[in-house]
């Protein structure tokens, strides 16, 4: 099971994180990043447990399993303008009333070292999710440009008939976008934080062995948690925070892209694609609505005035911000959220489009554009095949990553000769 809720994202325990009850605790799947801050928490106690030859799973396991008071976590915001004060509180009461003993609890931590990781561990998650889903949804892609790479079609500029083309080749640019979405996802890196009170590790250097006690919890706990160690704090220094909401906003607008298309295309008066299913109208039973397009489309037009928000507040001061810091949190939330419906919405959306051949080919027909000849037909075969290798390729680079000690040559080995070579054989471009 995900170590995250189906709440919010955000630093609180967000809405629907309490039992149902009316007790206000926090049992089971909790909200947000609630559950990601007790994951990072229990892994800076096995840090310390290993850098001190000392058993702590029975604290560690305690802590990751924690039963939390939800309307305490939300007035600890209130009072100390972040979640994690009272998250220790509860933590150091639920295990001394059980018996464990932590003295290492959150020791040499401050409550940004707890929220930033948690926030990647969440970033990371939600973003291979998102990826998966741009997958299925290129994947698809590939298959509509491959089929449809000699169906002509009007191709349009500045909203205008422009010159002949091929419905292979819209979905090629489609296939594009997605591509350099995932592209921008396999780009990240995902650190972890730790600095303490100031950024130097201080604290953590004179409860431990000496100066080296930071740089050896930090890595511990990078890879206890499976994020990358940045060997250093980067608490005022907030590119990787940046860099995580810049992919976002990237998937959502290379998705938006396709979702405004799709809505052109699929309406009556150009017709040229169907969408099965649709919405219904409350005032026109006649009309079904193409909601996941519109959706996709309504995402993306909000991705970029919240990455602007994190832009800003990434523009920081002292060793820890006044402000800045707390305004990302429902920015990157949000940012992580679009990006996710989009590229499942998305993916379901294109499983069901189907192509209306003869109506693209009466549109070039009654147009003032020449029609597709051989020359055209050879341009889509080449813009077909270069979109549908970049996608093969990019979808296999994790695997190649993950096997770097082969020889590491940089070509489009991964994709079908079909697809690599630009210029196919005559009969095909014919």
């Amino acid at each position: 099971m995900s170590v995250f809720g189906a709440g919010s994202a955000g630093p609180g325990p967000g809405p629907g994180s309490g039992s149902g009850s009316g007790t206000g605790k926090v049992s089971g799947e909790v909200g947000g990043l609630v559950r990601g801050m007790l994951v990072v928490e229990a892994e800076l106690l096995r840090a310390w447990g290993d850098l001190e030859s000392r058993d702590v799973s029975a604290a560690a396991a305690a802590v990751e399993a924690a039963e939390l008071d939800a309307d305490a976590l939300r007035d600890g915001i209130e009072a100390d303008g972040v979640i994690v004060p009272e998250l220790v509180r509860q933590l150091r009461a639920s295990l001394a009333s059980a018996g464990v003993e932590a003295p290492r609890l959150h020791a040499g931590a401050t409550s940004q070292d707890i929220v930033d990781s948690a926030s990647m561990l969440h970033a990371r998650e939600a973003l291979a999710a998102v990826r998966a889903d741009l997958v299925s949804a290129g994947t698809r892609l590939q298959g509509l440009a491959d089929a449809e790479r000699r169906s002509p079609r009007v191709a349009y500029t500045l909203g205008r008939q422009a010159a002949a083309s091929t419905i292979g080749v819209q979905f090629a640019g489609w296939l594009d976008g997605v591509t350099s979405a995932i592209a921008a996802i396999d780009g990240l890196s995902f650190p972890v934080q730790f600095g303490g009170a100031v950024g130097t590790g201080e604290a953590a250097d004179r409860l431990g062995s000496g100066a080296q006690t930071t740089s050896i919890l930090r890595a511990h706990l990078a890879d206890g948690l499976g994020l990358h160690d940045p060997r250093r704090a980067w608490h005022a220094e907030r590119t990787p925070v940046l860099a995580v909401a810049s992919a976002a906003t990237a998937v959502c607008t290379a998705l938006g892209r396709i979702g405004r298309d799709l809505v052109t295309a699929s309406g009556e008066r150009v017709g040229e694609l169907s969408l099965g299913g649709g919405g219904t109208s409350s005032a026109m039973p006649h009309k079904q609505n193409p909601v996941a397009p519109i959706v996709v489309v309504s995402n993306a037009l909000q991705a970029p005035g919240l990455l602007a928000t994190v832009a800003s507040a990434a523009v920081s001061q002292d060793e820890r911000p006044a402000g800045e810091w707390h305004a990302e949190w429902d920015a990157l939330r949000r940012l992580l959220e679009l990006a996710s419906v989009s590229a499942r919405r998305l993916a379901a959306s294109l499983d069901r489009v189907t192509v209306e051949r003869e109506t693209a080919r009466h549109h070039l027909a009654d147009s003032a554009v020449a029609g597709a000849d051989q020359v055209t037909l050879q341009a889509a075969n080449r813009v077909v095949n270069a979109a549908i290798s970049r996608f093969l390729y990019q979808d296999a680079s994790r695997d190649r990553d993950a096997d770097s000690d082969t020889d590491g040559d940089s070509d489009d080995s991964t994709a079908p000769d079909h697809y690599t070579n630009d210029d196919t054989n005559s009969e095909e471009t014919a």
